[in-house]
């Protein structure tokens, strides 16, 4: 089992900057990816950006330039730092781990870009 607790939801202002933080417990070692989703209401949940256990990236089109997906695994801790952010990327966020076995998500955190 995996567990994954999210954090750094908030409202920021357009062209303002977030950092989401998603911490992992339990059988981490299992986990070969993490990953960042988002999901807006009406909408689809949507990859946002993902990272390997070997330091491999990628991103959705809409983020590239803007956000970054990192890891400290000294604190089994992956982020996702949010910069110039648009109203668009509005969503709840939710945290996702990849195992072998099975997907474990958290609990999500709302971000909203507002004026």
């Amino acid at each position: 089992q995996v567990q994954l607790v999210e954090s750094g939801g908030g409202l920021v202002q357009p062209g303002g900057s977030l950092r989401l933080s998603c911490a992992a417990s339990g059988s981490i070692f299992s986990i070969y990816a993490m990953g960042w989703y988002r999901q807006a209401p009406g909408k689809q949940r949507e990859l946002v950006a993902a990272i390997t256990s070997g330091g491999s990236t990628n991103y959705a089109d809409s983020v590239k330039g803007r956000f970054t997906i990192s890891r400290d695994n000294a604190k089994n801790t992956v982020y996702l730092q949010m910069n110039s952010l648009k109203p668009e990327d509005t969503a709840v966020y939710y945290c996702k781990g990849a195992t072998m076995g099975d997907d474990y998500w958290g609990q999500g955190t709302q971000v909203t870009v507002s004026s």
